[in-house]
Formats: C-alpha cells, sequence, structure tokens
C-alpha cells in the first residue's frame, strides 16, 4: 500500500467519511481513498434496526472505548460506544433524526462562522433529505438520507404524550423545523424497516466509481506534513505500515475521540503536551482534543402496571417468535425499534429561552445496555441536558495508533449542569405525576421518590448518568484570535496547508439533540468547500 497517491485522502468511514467519500469522487475528476479502520457493514445487525443490541458492545463494531473515571459522576468510569465500521456510529447508533435548533447555529454563526447560521444551514439539511414528508421549506425529497416514521406505537407512550402535554409540552409531529419544543415520536433514518446508515446511504451508491478507492482495516497513524502543508497519512494495516500521499487535500473524519488522536500522533496540538510524549510540534493548537462536549443522560425508571411493556413481552418466547415473523413478513415490529421510540424537548426552567432537555422514553427498563431487561413491566423516562457548560478532553496516550486515547468527559463538573439534573428529574416526576399515567400506577424505581433536595438529585444523577453517545468539539471551529480554536469556518486547520477536518469535532458547541445528522451536514459543507477550493487552484 506504500506511496499510493490520490488527490483527496479522507480519513475515516464513518457518517461524515461517507458523504465525504461520495461528494468528493461524484465529479469523476478527482481521485478520493477512503480509509476506514473498522471492516465492511457486511453483518446482519447492522440492518435490522434492533441489532444495537449486538453491536454495542461487541468488538466486531465497537472501539469498546471507556472514560477515565469522573468526578461528577461519582468516580465512574463508562463504556463510550464507537462505531467500528464502514457507516461508523451510524451503523450503530439510535437512528434519530435531528437536527437541533435554529438558536444553535445562529450561536455559532454570531461567533464569527459566516455561513454556519440556521438560514445557511438548513438548505444543506434539505439538499440530502429524503423525508417521507416529501419535499416543502423545511424539507426535502430524493435525497441519500433517508428519514421515516416509526413502524411501532406503544400504548404507553401514546399516554406519556398525553401527560407531557397535560405538564405544558405540547404535542410535536416534527422537532427538525429549527424548534423542538414538544413531544411525540422520533422520525428514524431507516427504509421499510431497515436501519439507514451513512454507508448505506452515500457510500453504497458510490462504490462502482473508478475514481473512488475504499479501503477497510486501515489505521490511520498520523499525518504526514512537509514545510507546513500535509502532503500524505501514514497508516497500518494488519500491524504492517505503509503511506497513502495526498495531492491535494488530507480530509479527518474520524470522529470526536479518533481525529484529535490523529492530530496529536501527527504533532498538532498543544505543544507542550506533544514534547512530554516524543512528538516534535509540527503546529501549536492548544484546543486540539478539548472542549469536549457530551450529552449526559439520566435514566429515571418507572414501574408500572395494567399496560404491556418490552420487559415482559420479551420474556415470552412465544411472542419473540411472532416479533422475529412480523419483522420477517412485514418489516414491522417491535426488531424495527430504535433504542428510543418517543421525544420530548422542553426547558427545565425559566432561565433558557429554548428547550434545554431532551427526553428519550422507552417502553421498557435495564441497568444499562447490554444488561438483561427488569423482570417486572417499567418504562425509562431518560432525560438529557442538552447545552452542558461543563467540558472534557480527549488526549493520547502514546505515540502508539493502536493505544486508546484517554476519554474524560468531565460530566457535572458545573454548578449549573447539576442545578439542571436536578431540574431534569423533577420535570420527569411531574409529567410522570399526570392524570393520564395515574392508571398505570407508576412507581418511581430509580433514583427514588424520596431524593428531592437539589444536593441530593446532583450526586444520585452521578450515580445514574451515562453517554448518550454524542461526543463533539474536540478540534472546534473558532476565529482565529479565539485560543481554543481548531479549524477555521471552512474546517481547514490553522496553520496547516492542506489539511481539514470535517466531522463532529468541528462542532464548537453542541447540539441542542442528537449530533448524527448535524455531523453529516458538516461533511456535505465540507465537500462543497474542498471541491470549491480544487476548482479554483
Amino acid at each position: 500500500m506504500s506511496d499510493q497517491e490520490f488527490d483527496f485522502v479522507v480519513c475515516g468511514g464513518g457518517s461524515a467519511g461517507c458523504v465525504l467519500a461520495n461528494r468528493l469522487s461524484e465529479n469523476g475528476k478527482y481521485t478520493v481513498a477512503l480509509l476506514e479502520a473498522g471492516g465492511k457493514d457486511d453483518w446482519i445487525w447492522f440492518h435490522i434496526p434492533v441489532g444495537y443490541l449486538f453491536a454495542i458492545g461487541n468488538p466486531r463494531s465497537d472501539w469498546l472505548f471507556r472514560t477515565e473515571g469522573t468526578p461528577g459522576l461519582n468516580g465512574r468510569e463508562l463504556a463510550y460506544p464507537r462505531g467500528k465500521v464502514l457507516g461508523g456510529s451510524s451503523a450503530i447508533n439510535a437512528m434519530i433524526y435531528m437536527r437541533g435548533q435554529a438558536a444553535d447555529y445562529d450561536r455559532w454563526r454570531d461567533m464569527g462562522l459566516d455561513g454556519w447560521g440556521w438560514d445557511d444551514v438548513l438548505p444543506v439539511f434539505k439538499r440530502h433529505e429524503d423525508n417521507w414528508r416529501g419535499a416543502g421549506p423545511l424539507h426535502g425529497a430524493g435525497g441519500e438520507w433517508r428519514i421515516e416514521q416509526p413502524r411501532l406505537r406503544w400504548r404507553v407512550l401514546d399516554s406519556f404524550i398525553e401527560a407531557a402535554e397535560s405538564a405544558g409540552i405540547p404535542r410535536s409531529e416534527d422537532f427538525n423545523t429549527g424548534s423542538n419544543e414538544g413531544c411525540g415520536y422520533f422520525d428514524v433514518n431507516q427504509k421499510r424497516g431497515r436501519r439507514w446508515s451513512a454507508a448505506r446511504g452515500f457510500l453504497r451508491p458510490a462504490l462502482g466509481r473508478p475514481n473512488l478507492t475504499v479501503m477497510t482495516d486501515v489505521l490511520v497513524d498520523r499525518v504526514l506534513t512537509e514545510a507546513g502543508r500535509a502532503r500524505g497519512v501514514g497508516i497500518l494495516r494488519g500491524g504492517v505500515p505503509g503511506t497513502i500521499r495526498a495531492r491535494r487535500e488530507v480530509i479527518l473524519s474520524a470522529g470526536a475521540v479518533a481525529s484529535p488522536a490523529i492530530l496529536e500522533r501527527s504533532g498538532i496540538g498543544d505543544g507542550g503536551r506533544l514534547q512530554s510524549l516524543g512528538i516534535a510540534v509540527v503546529r501549536d493548537l492548544p484546543g486540539v482534543g478539548a472542549n469536549l462536549q457530551d450529552h449526559l443522560q439520566l435514566r429515571p425508571i418507572y414501574k408500572v402496571a395494567n399496560v404491556p411493556t418490552m420487559n415482559m413481552l420479551y420474556r415470552s418466547l412465544l411472542r419473540r417468535g411472532m416479533m422475529g415473523l412480523e419483522y420477517l413478513l412485514l418489516r414491522r415490529g417491535a426488531l424495527t425499534m430504535a433504542p428510543s421510540q418517543l421525544g420530548a424537548f422542553t426547558r427545565s426552567s425559566d432561565r433558557h429561552a429554548t428547550p434545554n432537555l431532551q427526553f428519550h422514553v422507552q417502553p421498557l427498563s435495564l441497568d444499562k445496555f447490554g444488561d438483561a431487561m427488569h423482570g417486572f413491566p417499567a418504562i425509562t423516562v431518560s432525560v438529557c441536558n442538552l447545552r452542558p457548560t461543563s467540558r472534557g478532553s480527549v488526549h493520547i496516550r502514546s505515540r502508539d495508533a493502536r493505544d486508546a486515547p484517554a476519554i474524560a468527559p468531565n460530566y457535572l463538573a458545573s454548578e449549573e449542569d447539576r442545578l439542571v439534573a436536578a431540574e431534569s428529574i423533577r420535570c420527569a416526576r411531574r409529567i410522570m405525576h399526570q392524570p393520564a399515567m395515574a392508571g398505570y400506577r407508576p412507581e418511581e424505581f430509580r433514583p427514588g421518590a424520596h431524593l428531592e433536595s437539589d444536593a441530593d438529585l446532583a450526586r444520585v444523577a452521578g450515580d445514574i448518568g451515562t453517554t448518550i453517545f454524542h461526543p463533539v468539539g474536540t478540534a472546534r471551529m473558532g476565529a482565529a484570535a479565539d485560543p481554543l480554536a481548531v479549524l477555521d469556518k471552512d474546517l481547514r486547520v490553522f496553520g496547516v496547508e492542506g489539511l481539514r477536518v470535517a466531522d463532529a469535532s468541528a462542532m464548537p458547541f453542541i447540539t441542542s439533540g442528537n449530533t448524527n445528522s448535524p455531523t453529516i451536514m458538516i461533511a456535505e459543507k465540507a465537500s462543497a468547500a474542498i471541491l470549491q477550493h480544487a476548482g479554483a487552484n
């Protein structure tokens, strides 16, 4: 593999990388290499929606990262799933289609990132959409990114919508208008009951192009630079080192964990940190690996009665067989379920101008993904703080690309985040105590109704909180004067020609919702900027 040469080398075949590979190879003018450290998406559980249960925590499909012990979580470490396959985390995630709020992108624009406001990004979202609603002012049709309604409803979740409405959260038929306030069923990235990953949507249609080369099981070690310009990448395949050259640009799209790690191994990052690891400094950028943001989900669990939930249905071999048959014949039913079916967005207090809480409501309960469901009927009223003020980091431990980086999310480090955690649990209780839920006799199993004070609820949030798999921000865009900015508004790494980062790392502030589709939007904008630059040179 050594010394192969392409116009563009895209490092990471996840959500962003699949978009980049498609768009950069589309006009046939340029040769493109897509390098993916994982394997092909040729496993059945990458395509059946409920397959996330088997993919998360499996070394075939998940990098099996773990966080450092986190003080805000009372010292606990967490599993930190990341997709290890073409399609990346879109092959194992919750399949929820969510853009965030208009105010998120206007905030980016207002910090000097021209072209990133809501009015700028809305046409980009629409360009690649194939939305079940059809084309209109807010949605697109005919694009690569298929969006459908869920193919299963639950009576207890329908009742939750009524309860939320009684608690002041209106019904919502569409969370993707710029304002996601309300309660309703999530739209999902599926097509006729099958998961629709970025690999299926964006990469597969491009695979026959002679100017696109896709390589799997290729671990990118570092970016090779000469005279301040990226010239290619050093790789490992089967432990054997090699080199792939780039005539025009190297684009990192390995995600918010792996992209900053590649930058640091390349000598791009905080100079003192790099020197301590024996890495020669190519560009001193202290923001590399800093600014990690993630949505911490708190998972209140309520026992219920007089209504079916998955906990009990799954225990019946007959019902499980019927579920499988329903999926096989109709592509409907429980096997089409995303991890969360119902959503709600609201404000934890009047301090917030737009919703700062997101609920993911599930007709089941378990201690954590990978564990068995509880032996009693229950629902989980998971809730996360959409705009955390705590900041964490991702940094390499050594120069060896095979060493997992140190992930320190730093959840609940700020007083504001601890207060929102307490308010979140109280909001869940308020909904569950509405008359629409009374017939199910809800009983708070976790965290426990006896916990009432801000201090008690913040402490127990550390016991029940876990990632909802939305890491962003570790190579943030920003103005040149921003001491933590790594990228300019066109996603170019400051001070290194021919190098960009186009994935969730680039977000300066996390979006108010699930982050997969915003990452795809970032890759779409990156592709346009790259092609414009290439055409002008």
